[in-house]
């Protein structure tokens, strides 16, 4: 048994937020070069390149990617074999309250839905834990902004649908979109499980590098080839036209009741936002 102090906990989170908030990963960072350097449309190629040096820009100068510093989506994975010397969800709104002030973050959380009193230090954090065997605790802080998470859908589809009908509902839900979301883009996607569960793979989606396909070869390929097709849209950077229009497309699923097909689609913008670590 490992125990894990409440204040490492917030320590970790504070500074995940900050990092995650003022460095890409360095799979979107990758992605976004590789997009430059590939894209034929010169306004598209120029306003890639102008992404680029406001990434580059931001961490060199110590500060946010985007203005829209969002809310502070956190994933953790439990080993059973840790014990938390505190409470848990208390210590990473604690390390989100943190954060967001020590790194001079913007603070866009409001308390109530229809209320809308803004909570001014950023919390209360979107908290996921997953309980895994072992003995470590790793946290990951996923800052997401609503510019893209407005542009998400989810749809109860009928079995008889199929492959065609997730692909139609991934395109128009794009389409939909157009170039409110910032790109290019990361779609995930989640297919299968409950009306709820979808949405959440499909926000687990974005977790994983893009450039890292489905380990199942038949869920790569689809991610392969809706990426085609959305990229064949047109609405290109930040919507002035040109082949990119998304960086990646990634498909997460589980088993679903022989009645249904739910699918989600979470959007998020080229400032796709992940820091993590482990505690052990």
């Amino acid at each position: 048994m490992r125990t894990v102090k409440a204040e490492d906990i917030s320590a970790a989170v504070a500074e995940l937020c900050i990092r995650a908030n003022k460095q890409l990963p360095e799979d979107i960072v990758r992605a976004m070069d590789s997009a430059r350097e590939g894209e034929p449309w010169p306004v598209a190629k120029a306003t890639l390149g102008v992404l680029c040096r406001n990434i580059e820009a931001a961490g060199n100068m110590d500060l946010p990617v985007c203005q829209d510093t969002g809310m502070a989506c956190v994933f953790a994975s439990l080993g059973q074999d840790v014990h938390i010397e505190g409470d848990f969800n208390a210590a990473v709104n604690e390390g989100v309250r943190r954060g967001y002030e020590q790194g001079y973050l913007r603070k866009s959380v409001v308390g109530d839905p229809l209320r809308r009193v803004n909570t001014g230090d950023n919390t209360p954090a979107a908290i996921t834990v997953e309980l895994v065997p072992g003995d470590r605790l790793e946290l990951t802080v996923v800052p997401k902004g609503f510019g893209s998470e407005n542009m998400s859908r989810l749809a109860m589809l009928k079995p008889a649908d199929g492959v065609e009908g997730v692909k139609r509902f991934v395109l128009d839900t794009v389409k939909a979109a157009g170039s409110n979301p910032c790109p290019p883009i990361v779609v995930g996607v989640g297919i299968g499980g409950t009306f709820d569960k979808a949405a959440a793979l499909a926000k687990h989606a974005l977790l994983r590098p893009v450039d890292r396909p489905n380990q199942d070869e038949f869920y790569a390929a689809l991610e392969a080839d809706m990426l085609r097709e959305i990229n064949s849209l047109g609405i290109g950077p930040q919507g002035f036209g040109g082949r990119t229009t998304a960086l990646a497309v990634n498909i997460e699923t589980m088993p679903t009741h022989v009645a249904g097909l739910p699918v989600a689609v979470n959007i998020s913008c080229h400032v796709t936002r992940r820091a993590g670590c482990i505690l052990d």
